[in-house]
């Protein structure tokens, strides 16, 4: 049998494939999907792309799948791994780093100003598959970048090096970088005017050369031998689904409670009262990475800021058997009531760390009100992903949660009238890269495992 498009997620452990057919016709049909471990430290990602797709004929009873286009994500091989170079940390260096998350980058490394020898000593250390650097607005300072980038190309690296800074750097990069073994994007600056954010040329930038670059890292080499469409980051994925539905549904946010880590996209201007106190500037599309709550993997971080004691007296039951047992996927009661409290904890932090607040000041002429951070405070939809809040029995009412979760009043939370829908099929990342072909495809699948209107 011959499908019209495998969608393929490469995660650090497991690969997935989602099998779409009648892909341009008016009711293309969602085929099915099959899964396998991910083989990228077996050296060769081709064997668990294989074993999905073995996966799925098993279920399905054919003897063999054959496809006419493979796309893909991939967390694998470490993921997007970057480092930014800023000249002002809440400035151009928060705006580089609001652009590698929103591709869906894992940031291990933001400096702001001129490197130093251990800034450098980091970065050889980290060995990153992307290295940005920013700085100084159109037509401001120019040499902090420039010293920047004559230090990273003195290193003797070979990873691809993206320039988002001021413009008048561009041909100065290129000298630079020339013969440097270094390949080097050019771009428009993500900080072009005090207060302005312009991330969204960049993050197209990080895509494409993370697709470039990421068939050369150990055990993606022949990638390309089974995928001939695009491959992108998985987080970078789930944004462009969300900036996809953002189009039809209006102002949303996106969780994503993992095994390892808790992902959370926004996309919102905010409001206009909030907008006219807020100290710096915020994305229209926002990505946050949690790296310490994960429901699996970090299930103890969460334990511990919950308080084992408090915990075992909140569910009634001991923790020790619990966490020994429980294998990724909670199969007894216990476990699931205990799944259940790590993944609200585990949201309920993430919207923390994500939204923005307001803060007084006081001064001479008496109090102010400021505001910093993202403003979720006109989100129409609350959308969970992932594992756990695809499957957990109790996952629309930990995201509801979020909302009544305010008690200060000082967070720029949803409102309790935000409508919380579920991906039920679990497919938001491979919709995110089939939208970059098939939108209205994406949106047809995106209605249907949303089970909600969208057009």
């Amino acid at each position: 049998m011959k499908i019209d498009v495998l969608v393929a997620e490469i995660g650090s452990t497991t690969t997935l494939v989602n099998a779409f057919q009648n892909i341009e016709s008016g009711e293309p049909v969602f085929f099915g999907q099959g899964q396998a471990p991910t083989s990228v430290l077996d050296g060769d990602v081709r064997i668990g792309l294989q074993g999905a797709i073995d996966d799925l004929c098993r279920k399905k009873g054919l003897d063999h799948l054959e496809y006419k286009e493979m796309l893909a994500t991939s967390s694998a091989a470490g993921g997007l791994k970057m480092t930014v170079h800023g000249l002002v940390y809440d400035m151009t260096a928060k705006a580089a780093k609001e652009a590698a998350l929103g591709a869906g980058a894992i940031i291990h490394q933001v400096t702001a100003g001129k490197l130093r020898r251990t800034d450098l000593a980091k970065i050889k250390e980290i060995n990153p598959n992307l290295i940005m650097i920013a700085g100084g607005v159109d037509y401001g300072e120019r040499d902090t970048a420039i010293y920047n980038a004559e230090m990273i190309r003195s290193l003797g690296l070979k990873t691809p090096v993206i320039y988002a800074g001021n413009i008048e750097n561009q041909e100065e990069m290129k000298l630079i970088f020339e013969d440097s073994g270094m390949p080097l994007y050019l771009v428009e600056n993500v900080y072009p005017k005090i207060d302005e954010l312009n991330v969204e040329p960049a993050r197209k930038v990080i895509q494409a050369a993370f697709e470039d670059h990421i068939i050369q890292a150990p055990g993606m080499e022949h990638v390309r031998d089974m995928v001939n469409g695009p491959i992108i980051p998985t987080p970078g994925a789930v944004m462009e689904c969300a900036k996809l539905l953002h189009d039809h549904l209006g102002d949303l946010v996106v969780l994503d409670v993992g095994g390892a880590t808790t992902d959370l996209h926004s996309v919102t201007a905010g409001s206009e009262e909030i907008s006219r106190i807020l100290i710096h500037p915020e994305p229209m599309a926002k990505r946050t990475v949690e790296g310490d709550l994960g429901v699996y993997v970090n299930m103890r971080n969460i334990v511990e800021i919950l308080g084992k004691e408090n915990l075992e007296k909140e569910l009634g039951f001991p923790l020790d058997e619990v966490m020994e047992s429980y294998k990724f996927i909670p199969e007894s009661e216990r476990e699931v009531q205990f799944v259940e409290r790590l993944t609200r904890e585990a949201v309920l932090k993430a919207a923390e760390r994500h939204a923005g607040r307001i803060r007084y000041v006081y001064g001479p002429s008496g109090r102010s009100t400021l505001a910093e951070g993202k403003d979720l405070t006109q989100i129409k939809y609350m959308i969970g992903t992932g594992g756990a809040l695809t499957r957990l029995p109790d996952r629309k009412a930990i995201m509801k949660a979020i909302a009544k979760h305010n008690e200060t009043g000082l967070l720029l939370f949803p409102s309790e009238a935000a409508e919380v829908l579920v991906d039920n099929d679990y497919i938001m990342a491979s919709l995110g890269v089939l939208s970059k072909r098939w939108p209205e495809a994406a949106l047809y699948f995106l209605e249907k495992s949303l089970d909600y209107k969208l057009r």
